[in-house]
């Protein structure tokens, strides 16, 4: 049998139409549909978090509440925490003292951590009619044993603290695109342990970085977890740590545009 000059260049092509449908069979398929948003918001900013409601409402947006606390709320703070659970939104838990848990069950152990940090704060909300099964830990701070008394607790999801900016002394030290940050996009695999991006105005985050962030969230199929602390309507000041609403407002209105899905925490490892 002769071979003719083109019979190594068939070779060739068919080698290669095989090798892309084989990696085109072993990609896996995005579930646009899931795409979504997942904003949180800590500590005890209730009236305030309150006031955001029609905000909420014109963007048909659901998000999270992890009250630290919990066994000081007032008969008031009940009450609008129950509206807004009756809205869609979430309560979860943020502790009891809101203390440095790698160190709290480091001096008293995994039980007496889970009796001073969990128990109080966590029956009191029990009896105040909330049952939450998210958990954000105060300051970001917890290590494999604090996540193992917490899951032993009930709950479900574990939400820990992101920045894209670090600086010390004032001195900048790193800055990360959000986009890049892998570990900030809940990727519907159940996680229990994940991360979300400080939105506060020390964060830095600009508008262009959170819709490049929502962009891949869409593209992806996974939800941008997002958080921060109290709303505020001017620059912070005596003390104050939280979001402009204002840029709050225009993430609400880019996801919505975008027809993301906006998720609770305790949802994510349900979808």
């Amino acid at each position: 049998m002769k071979y003719s000059a083109n019979r190594p260049v068939f070779i060739f092509v068919s080698k290669l139409t095989f090798f892309f449908l084989f990696l085109g069979c072993g990609q896996e398929t995005v579930n646009h549909e899931k795409s979504g948003v997942a904003i949180s918001f800590d500590d005890r900013f209730i009236n305030e978090w309150y006031a955001l409601r029609p905000l909420f409402k014109k963007y048909n947006a659901k998000v999270t509440f992890f009250v630290t606390c919990g066994d000081s709320l007032s008969a008031e703070e009940v009450s609008k925490l129950k509206q807004l659970e009756r809205d869609g939104h979430e309560i979860g838990f943020h502790g009891t003292i809101h203390g440095k848990s790698t160190e709290l069950i480091k001096a008293l152990g995994p039980e007496k951590y889970a009796a001073t940090e969990i128990y109080p704060g966590k029956e009191a909300m029990k009896k105040a009619g909330f049952y939450p099964k998210s958990y954000a830990h105060p300051g970001g701070n917890h290590n494999d044993q604090v996540d193992s008394v917490l899951f032993a607790n009930g709950f479900e999801i574990l939400r820990d603290v992101a920045i894209s900016r670090r600086k010390i002394y004032g001195i900048p030290v790193y800055t990360i695109a959000p986009r890049v940050m892998d570990w900030i996009f809940y990727g519907f695999k159940k996680e229990k342990l994940v991360d979300a991006l400080l939105i506060d105005t020390d964060s830095g985050i600009t508008e262009r970085e959170i819709n490049d962030a929502i962009e891949k969230a869409k593209n992806t199929g996974s939800a941008l977890m997002l958080f921060g602390h109290e709303p505020l309507y001017g620059s912070p000041n005596n003390g104050e740590y939280g979001f402009q609403v204002a840029f709050l407002e225009k993430i609400l209105k880019e996801a919505n545009r975008k027809n993301l899905k906006f998720y609770t925490m305790s949802e994510l490892p349900e979808n």
